[in-house]
């Protein structure tokens, strides 16, 4: 064995020298170096001028674009340079072209710098006005409006300043004025429910089973922990403060517990988390909780809480007299779908639009909706209609089903607010509460003659 492990000894010790005296790169074994591997450019190119005679001049140092105030970072700018030696040279008329060309790229590249800069300080300068009117519109309420509430809470100046959206510094105190509370509900009271929903939670857990604990009516098994919690992670999750760990969860959970215990005729319903939580972020707990309590109080949303379908239609009923009126044309293309309201207002309604718009945009949407009542939550969707009228007359049923059941995120406060200006709810000489009772009498007479006063 050891002969057939020296059978190259000398060999072995020559490549070992080799190796240690210049460095090389290898893939595998031990390989030399290559002869040339240390020249440098320099050395090359004499070498090259000595076999063939012929002499490199090194290229010109090119100073045509050191004049230029901005350049294109790309490579627009190579039309410049000559082309190598071994190819023909430019002409003077291409190396012209070239050079108007270039400059035509460069001008047009400094031309969208200089746009999108002005579009960023127009941006900007909005926002700083914008800025100053909240601050502005601020001290005004705090100091003029608030103080007088029942007094100016319906003049002309208040409700133009209202409709432009409430500063978030003040948006809490005038939701909770605006929303009012007609049940009496004390922050005390709100203990009590809220004692009586942990215990109830309590005896969830330790009977592991709603239908062994006595007294639990059906509503209140629909209203389980589990199915609370279960909405709470799906609340507005971007946010991660409404979810487990997060600074909101319990508070969301305990009012939403409260209010299964304080209306078990009611219940918890999908949805209401979404609306609990833009409470929660503008009021302290109990408060969030006498206007939650209060709001589902309201007609509209009792009716679509507690799944109230002759309600129901008759808000449809008169939507849609409102639809036709101001947008016949897509009311038609609905129409032609057999596409009605309920397939996207109930999910609008029942989260007051805040699952389906911006945080920000459904803020200002309850703003008017608390100074003008339910009519204003119809006239948003008619907005909404409106405002993506051309793109929804092109689809189809299942397009637009999907296109309203999930709005694009772009949506911006000017244009939908633009499109609920525009839209006039007066139907002839009938505002929306006298269709409304016009709907409801049409629907009782037709209760009578056991025949349906609408059919979509």
């Amino acid at each position: 064995m050891q002969n057939h492990r020296n059978l190259f000894p000398k060999r072995t010790k020559e490549l070992k020298s080799v190796v240690h005296s210049a460095p090389g790169w290898k893939l595998f074994g031990k390989v030399p170096p290559r002869e040339n591997l240390q020249k440098t450019s320099r050395i090359i190119q004499q070498e090259y001028e000595a076999r063939t005679g012929r002499t490199c001049k090194p290229p010109p140092q090119s100073s045509r674009r050191k004049n230029f105030e901005f350049e294109p970072l790309s490579t627009t700018a190579l039309i410049l340079e000559d082309r190598p030696s071994n190819l023909p040279a430019k002409s003077v008329e291409e190396a012209l072209r070239h050079r108007q060309e270039y400059d035509e790229m460069v001008a047009e590249a400094k031309k969208r710098e200089i746009k999108e800069a002005h579009k960023r300080k127009k941006i900007m300068k909005e926002r700083f006005k914008q800025e100053e009117n909240i601050a502005s519109a601020m001290v005004i309420w705090i100091n003029e409006i608030l103080p007088n509430w029942e007094v100016m809470r319906s003049t002309r100046r208040v409700r133009e300043l209202w409709w432009q959206g409430l500063p978030p510094s003040v948006r809490g105190k005038v939701w909770s004025l605006a929303v009012g509370n007609e049940l009496n509900i004390t922050p005390e009271l709100y203990e009590i429910f809220l004692s009586r929903a942990k215990e109830r939670w309590k005896s969830f857990s330790e009977t592991n089973s709603e239908n062994d604990v006595e007294g639990v009516s059906v509503a209140d098994r629909e209203a389980s922990l589990e199915l609370i919690k279960l909405d709470i992670s799906r609340t507005f999750p971007s946010l991660y403060i409404f979810q487990k760990g997060g600074p909101y969860h319990d508070v969301l959970h305990s009012i939403l517990g409260a209010y299964t215990c304080y209306r078990p005729d009611v219940g918890y319903v999908q949805g209401m988390s979404f609306i609990a939580a833009v409470l929660i972020l503008n009021l302290e707990e109990a408060d969030a909780f006498i206007a939650f309590a209060n709001l589902l109080n309201k007609p509209c949303q009792l009716a679509f809480f507690r799944v109230d379908h002759s309600m129901m239609l008759r808000y449809f009923a008169t939507f849609e007299v409102f639809f036709e009126e101001n947008l016949s044309k897509l009311f038609l293309h609905f129409k032609s779908y057999s596409l009605t309201p309920d397939i996207y207002l109930i999910d609008w309604i029942f989260t007051l639009y805040s699952k389906s718009l911006p945080l920000d945009l459904a803020c200002r949407v309850w703003d008017v909706f608390c100074r003008d009542g339910e009519e204003f939550l119809f006239r948003t969707g008619l907005g909404i209609l409106r405002l993506y009228e051309d793109i929804l007359l092109q689809m189809d049923f299942i397009h637009i089903a999907q296109f309203l059941t999930k709005l694009p995120e772009d949506i911006t406060s000017e244009k939908l607010f633009t499109c609920i200006a525009a839209i006039q709810m007066q139907n002839s000489t009938k505002k929306w509460t006298q269709v409304f009772a016009s709907v409801m009498k049409d629907i009782k007479e037709g209760d009578k003659n056991n025949s349906p006063a609408l059919k979509s």
